[in-house]
């Protein structure tokens, strides 16, 4: 993905302070649709069309890919929180100056973070085109495992992310990245050869701003639409499914690359170009979406559950928790209310008062599923101290059987089934293994989930399928030390004979080993 992905972001306290300090904030909407959940605080009638419009964005895709997605569970919808303007998004985000917006992918719990929604038919905010950009990856990856090379990848992004939306219901896709245009212009250029080939990219240092993306956009939008290469960015995508290196694939797809990038330059410089305009005929039948307002206490912890969603560390969890201990006070018949300060328990360690504020929740409506979530983070956290585990795992298996009654296909209750036994030290059933295996089919864009999948497919001697899940994200460019141990042990599977168990400890412990040297080195 793009540089807003942030995991060392610093938190918007001062802001929040401010907002958790002012009157309650009456405006605060949800919109829910089948694909997305938008809190927004804001009128109802601009959140809804917000979600009309993406729905429609997720409509088009379906239409140009040709994948149509699979239900999606309740909980694996994507998240979306309008959190304010540039300045208070970029300091939730830890102080980038050039973030639009930033998207955490998680199984059951996939979070984007954009600016306060803003409709515009003629040209698309950054915020919203960063947002587009996030979800066109977060489609893509939950339609194949393929790992697409890096310029495919954020060309893709690129490519459907320039969209408009210039009538009710109509959608225009491929249209020309115009905030790319400087970019080509004037940045520093990305030889044909590293753009295809991520290694020799990554292998060349770069001091100046380069034109990766803008040129990947644009080989992405003349293959789409070249009628005299029609069809090679179909070989080309057989090519490297074969087995073939970035570089042969490329060579067999497109022949000559010297030609390759002379004719991408001049398409650079083309005065038309063409894209989808699609009407609402060509389209399926317009998502329903449903706005409601927030209650006076959901709406006033709402500041909070943003920030601790988007994840905490120790010092920020003990502020927040005191804030949410006094809005909670404030609403104690507020389920919401109640499940977020069991959220903000939890991350300050307090599993006992996290306990305690997830029940509360319940009793008030036993439809809160967040409530679940954080007691079962709670158990399990106590269950690793207690005398008896068996009992304690058992007990807190409780709030995700619940939760798995509410929501048949919601990933945490699969996942802590087969961590209920690994973290016992147990050899997990063959039912959990197939329960953690369902969770990553459910949550495909979790690379951590297919991670931990990848692994106990390797234990089990399962090779080739092992492979298969670590590939997409070894070849992830922005999955710094995760991608690389991916790589280290697939290298390491290669060798292993299919049907017996591999054990990744060894190159594990080395990626640990190397990732500590890295840090003691200062080049992390």
């Amino acid at each position: 993905m793009r540089l807003l992905l942030s995991r060392s972001a610093r938190a918007l306290w001062p802001v929040l302070l401010l907002l958790v300090a002012a009157p309650l904030q009456a405006r605060w909407h949800e919109a829910q649709t089948d694909h997305f959940v938008i809190y927004a605080d804001d009128r109802p009638e601009d959140v809804e069309e917000f979600a009309r419009l993406l729905e429609s964005y997720h409509a088009a895709l379906e239409l140009l890919t040709g994948r149509a997605m699979k239900d999606v569970s309740p909980s694996n919808r994507l998240v979306i929180f309008a959190v304010g303007n540039a300045r208070d998004l970029r300091r939730l985000a830890g102080g980038d100056h050039y973030l639009q917006g930033f998207y955490i992918p998680r199984a059951g719990s996939s979070r984007a973070y954009v600016q306060d929604v803003k409709i515009n038919r003629s040209e698309l905010d950054p915020s919203m085109q960063t947002l587009l950009h996030e979800y066109a990856h977060h489609f893509l990856i939950s339609q194949s495992r393929f790992a697409m090379p890096r310029w495919m990848s954020e060309g893709a992004a690129e490519f459907f992310s320039s969209a408009q939306f210039p009538n009710s219901g109509n959608v225009s896709v491929g249209r020309p990245a115009i905030h790319r245009a400087a970019e080509l212009r004037y940045a520093a250029e990305v030889p044909i050869g590293e753009l295809l080939d991520s290694d020799l990219y990554n292998a060349k240092k770069r001091t100046v701003y380069d034109a990766f993306y803008g040129r990947a956009w644009l080989l992405y939008h003349y293959l789409f639409f070249s009628d005299d290469r029609k069809g090679q960015m179909a070989a080309y995508i057989r090519h490297l499914m074969g087995g073939m290196t970035a570089l042969n694939a490329a060579q067999a797809a497109f022949g000559d690359l010297k030609q390759l990038d002379k004719d991408l330059d001049r398409y650079a410089k083309s005065r038309r170009m063409m894209a989808f305009n699609l009407t609402p005929d060509m389209l399926p039948p317009p998502a329903a979406v449903t706005v409601r307002p927030l209650s006076e206490g959901h709406a006033a912890v709402m500041p909070l559950i943003i920030r601790s969603q988007k994840g905490v560390n120790r010092e920020e969890a003990a502020k927040i928790v005191s804030e949410a201990r006094q809005i909670a006070a404030r609403f104690p018949n507020d389920a919401q209310a109640q499940a977020a300060l069991a959220e903000a328990e939890y991350d300050a360690g307090d599993d006992a008062r996290a306990i305690a504020a997830a029940d509360r929740a319940i009793a008030l409506d036993p439809k809160v599923t967040n409530a679940y979530v954080q007691k079962g983070y709670a158990l399990f956290r106590q269950a690793a101290e207690a005398e008896n585990a068996d009992t304690a795992y058992k007990a807190a298996m409780g709030p995700f059987t619940q939760l798995n009654r509410l929501e048949n296909d919601h990933p945490l209750p699969l996942i802590y089934y087969y961590r209920s036994f690994t973290a016992r030290g147990m050899e997990p059933t063959e039912t959990a293994r197939h329960a953690l295996e369902r969770a990553a089919e459910l949550a495909p864009f979790d690379q951590g989930l297919w991670f931990e999948a990848g692994l106990m497919q390797a234990s089990e001697g399962k090779i080739a399928i092992a492979i298969s899940s670590l590939s997409p994200i070894a070849g992830d460019p922005h999955g710094g030390r995760f991608a690389a141990t991916a790589a280290s042990l697939i290298r390491a599977m290669e060798q292993a004979p299919e049907g017996e168990p591999f054990d990744p400890a060894p190159v594990l412990a080395e990626a640990n080993r190397a990732a500590e040297a890295a840090v003691g080195a200062g080049t992390e």
